[in-house]
């Protein structure tokens, strides 16, 4: 027909007008007589709900103000071998519909009641970091305000991927993320914003929460950063959620225990050089504290090398150490009874001046010399080098025995030997004085590095 419509769109038309809501034009007006006496009637809310698959707004052009927050009631895992946070929130969401209105006076001043959220229209608002599908509880409901305000508060367990550093374990503290954003609408359809201040949430995030475990709240801050994605702009807020983990446990159960047996070993000193229950009793502390990391293992983070890690290697390394100079002592004062070696020029200078750097140490006795004055520092309860060489027979004994000619010579050469013994003598007891010095200052580092980490 000419000057007509065809006929497509004609039956277009009429379709749409036959879904236009009833009512007036820019919102609906909710029929509440007799709510407050035969209760809410599903038919006066009918047209909101025929609604639900629209944003509620009179203008398309006018985006939807979402405000958000949430309160951490629980920190339930933190998996650092998956780089893994998972807690547990109540997210709750306020927006407008226009589309909603009632005088409370002619509803028996009912202000709010709740209706199902599922025949609301709800924003798609989705947590970024979240390695899980969204569970939450179905049949819930929302607020409805005579204004039109909804709020809209949702349970949810929520896995989600964090940057775990857990170098200072178990002093560490981490700062995990939550971006709240939406999936579809850019920022000409949604816009987020906040009806609580940080502090609030943060305030009342420590108040609720349940678990008293291993993980604290410190804080929690916020930042409001838009997301461009090709050529569209969504609007995000993102929420910094620092925790800290509690080293009680770790501390009583790992460094104390390890302390004691690094405590033991360094007063395994005090026994002589020579004793033989020394080098064993090492043995036995090395092979326990060997079984004491392999029952704590479970208690260490599976991945990466945390501080904790360093200072047991150092503890095994010292306790490894410690034997290897009893055995090299043992050997030496063995061979102190037998045949003692001569000792290096550069090893005498070195004992020198670490053992009396005021005095001259007494050096080799050459042939003629009489006396000999040996009064080497050693450890408590360690034999002079007499006793560990043998008595030094007197001119009498020796004229009896039928050797007067060989008498001078075999005081030289045992004076000589005593000399020797003398020597390595000092030389082993500076050993074990540098050595235990070391065991003094690595656990007074370890005190003062334990100390500051818990107060930071």
């Amino acid at each position: 027909m000419e000057g007509g419509w065809p006929a497509g769109r004609g039956l277009l038309f009429c379709l749409t007008v036959s879904l236009l809501p009833q009512g007036r034009g820019d919102t609906f007006t909710i029929n509440c007589s007799g709510f407050d006496q035969h209760g809410v009637d599903p038919a006066a809310f009918q047209a909101v709900f025929d609604r639900k698959a629209f944003r509620p707004v009179i203008n398309y052009s006018i985006p939807t103000q979402v405000n958000i927050s949430f309160t951490l009631s629980a920190i339930l895992e933190v998996n650092a071998q998956l780089q893994l946070l998972t807690s547990f929130l109540w997210i709750e969401l306020s927006w407008d519909n226009p589309f909603i209105s009632w005088n409370p006076k002619e509803c028996g001043n009912i202000n709010k009641f709740t209706i199902s959220a599922e025949n609301l229209w709800l924003p798609d608002i989705i947590i970024m970091e979240s390695m899980d599908v969204d569970k939450t509880p179905p049949g819930l409901t929302a607020y409805v305000s005579s204004e039109g305000r909804i709020k809209y508060d949702r349970p949810l367990r929520v896995t989600s991927i964090c940057n775990l550093d857990i170098f200072y374990f178990p002093f560490d503290q981490q700062n995990c993320t939550l971006t709240f954003s939406s999936f579809l609408y850019t920022v000409d359809s949604m816009l987020l914003g906040m009806d609580k201040e940080v502090w609030e949430i943060t305030d009342m995030s420590r108040d609720v929460i349940q678990t008293q475990g291993e993980w604290e709240l410190l804080g929690i801050n916020k930042a409001t950063p838009k997301l461009l994605v090709g050529s569209s702009i969504y609007d995000q807020i993102i929420f910094y959620v620092a925790i800290r983990r509690r080293p009680r446990l770790y501390i009583i159960n790992l460094l104390v225990p390890s302390s004691f047996l690094v405590a033991i070993d360094a007063l395994s000193f005090y026994l002589p050089a020579e004793s033989e229950t020394r080098a064993p009793f090492k043995i036995t502390l090395l092979l326990g504290y060997n079984v004491f990391l392999l029952m704590m293992n479970d208690l260490l983070p599976a991945s990466g090398t945390p501080l904790i890690s360093v200072y047991f290697a150092l503890c095994l390394s010292l306790m490894v150490l410690s034997l290897l100079e009893t055995i090299f002592i043992t050997y030496l004062l063995h061979l102190g009874t037998t045949q003692p070696p001569l000792m290096p020029r550069w090893l005498h200078s070195l004992l020198l001046h670490g053992t009396s750097p005021m005095q001259c140490c007494p050096t080799v006795p050459q042939k003629g010399t009489k006396d000999v004055d040996l009064t080497p520092a050693h450890l408590p309860g360690l034999k002079e080098p007499v006793e560990l060489v043998g008595k030094v027979p007197d001119p009498g004994e020796a004229e009896l025995s039928g050797c007067p000619g060989s008498t001078r010579a075999q005081q030289e050469g045992v004076a000589q030997k005593q000399h020797l013994v003398g020597l390595w003598v000092q030389f082993s007891h500076m050993m074990d004085t540098l050595l235990f010095r070391l065991y003094l200052l690595f656990m007074a580092m370890s005190v003062i590095t334990v100390i500051v980490l818990w107060n930071t």
